[in-house]
């Protein structure tokens, strides 16, 4: 292992994140764990009170990073790392260091340490998350109003705007958010339950130390486990990871896909050269490489899924890929949302581009709105629908405004006069309950965040 991290250098995530799951906070949180467990075999009475003074006052004199330097020492020689870390501590703390890891497996604290882990890393993203949320919002209300072409099919489709096109993105991320605040439940439990799970080394006094380890670490207890805590957990924790690190994926791509240079209504400023060979390259590399980490993140789901099924009471098959796997997925979802506040940060509306590619089927796409107006009117909708799709093909090959061939059709200008049509094609006037929608999901967002 590197000096530093319990993982493999890193390209991605904050220094914030890394220390999380930095090697010698990993020793930490055993150490956090363990002294827990003591308070607990002291009201359990099987430790004596004072105790508890002379190990805080043994581990402050201990230097951390020589302690983990130590541990994964001897885990070299002995294969085990909690077995290596409570006999260091055992010899080093004297009389009460005999008492440290009593009746406890190694997974009662090396679970409960990735819990402490995983709670703070995910305050971490949830707090990136708010920062995504506040800049989707700025996005929202200042466009809110900027009429643009929906596509579907990658085709155009009918008007929508752009604070809606925002709207719709902070609604996905939002209901992620709230899977994130509805997992904790599940997730963030500990486990300190012996080495089949059922406290046997504690004498039926197993619930009592259970209760003080869980209080003094602000935690809820798995209601039963085996060796190991039950690792749906992580699953579902990757699941979610998966689902949001797909829909910042999806918005990504709608950057990507937004930014071509036959497109260009939305681009990432950045000043960076864009290509080796190309001056005019203007690439967009940080939403590109946000669907690189989302594929990354995605692919280690089913792998977590396979963690669930473990021989018995357990067996060693999950622990190797945790221990990359967890560090690293939760690094990368921490890049995800420092790529995506500086993409945010670094957007170009280009609104002529906008205009522009809303006038591209000249009149066309505003077609759905004639023939509700003409089914008002009482054309058959089976009728209008029929005779636009003849309108429309005649005005592509005539190469022609729609408005000209619609004024030349004896069953649109029996229905529809020259000022109506000209309304009707207007984008404006086909925006629907746009406006309500966009405030409705704002404040979805922000209920979803006063709540969590």
């Amino acid at each position: 292992m590197s000096s530093e991290l319990c993982v493999f250098e890193w390209r991605y995530g904050s220094d914030e994140m890394r220390k999380i799951f930095s090697r010698e906070n990993f020793v930490s949180k055993f150490i956090q764990v363990e002294k827990s467990l003591l308070k607990g075999l002291v009201e359990a009475g099987f430790v004596e009170r004072e105790c508890v003074d002379e190990i805080n006052k043994c581990l402050e004199n201990i230097d951390l990073y020589k302690l983990s330097e130590d541990v994964y020492r001897l885990e070299r020689e002995i294969g085990h790392e909690i077995a290596a870390l409570t006999y260091l501590l055992g010899e080093r703390c004297g009389r009460c260091g005999g008492y440290i890891h009593l009746g406890a497996t190694s997974n009662d604290i090396i679970d409960t340490a990735w819990t402490i882990m995983i709670r703070d890393a995910l305050e971490i993203i949830k707090r990136r998350f708010r920062q995504v949320f506040d800049k989707m919002i700025f996005y929202i209300e200042r466009y809110k109003d900027l009429v643009m072409i929906g596509r579907t099919h990658g085709q155009h489709a009918l008007p929508i705007t752009l604070g809606f096109k925002f709207a719709n993105y902070l609604y996905e991320l939002s209901r992620s958010y709230e899977r994130i605040c509805d997992l904790e439940k599940r997730v963030l439990r500990g486990k300190i339950a012996g080495a089949v799970g059922t406290m046997a080394g504690w004498r039926g006094r197993g619930l009592v130390i259970e209760k003080v380890v869980m209080k003094d670490l602000g935690l809820e207890p798995h209601m039963i486990s085996t060796q190991i805590s039950p690792r749906d957990g992580f699953a579902e924790l990757v699941s979610t990871f998966s689902i949001l690190a797909s829909q910042i994926d999806r918005f990504a791509l709608e950057i990507r896909e937004l930014s071509r240079t036959e497109i260009n209504e939305i681009y990432e400023s950045v000043e960076r050269v864009g290509s080796s060979t190309m001056p005019h390259k203007r690439n967009p590399v940080t939403a590109e490489r946000l669907s690189g980490l989302a594929r990354f993140i995605r692919s280690l789901a089913t792998a977590f899924y396979e963690n669930i099924v473990l021989m018995h009471e357990r067996d060693l098959s999950n622990s190797s890929f945790e221990r990359i796997s967890i560090p690293h997925i939760f690094m990368t979802i921490d890049q995800m949302f420092i790529d995506m506040i500086y993409l945010l940060d670094h957007l170009m509306i280009n609104e002529n581009a906008i205009r522009r590619n809303l006038e591209i089927s000249r009149g066309a796409v505003m077609s759905e709105n004639i023939m509700i107006r003409l089914v008002e009117r009482g054309v058959p909708r089976h009728v209008a629908h029929k005779k636009l799709v003849e309108l429309i093909r005649e005005a592509e090959r005539e190469g022609v405004d729609f408005k000209e061939i619609l004024l030349r059709d004896d069953l649109v200008r029996k229905h529809l006069d020259s000022e109506e049509i000209d309304h009707l094609l207007k984008p404006e006037s086909y925006l629907g309950s746009y406006r309500e929608l966009i405030d409705r999901t704002i404040r979805y967002a922000k209920d979803i965040l006063s709540r969590c």
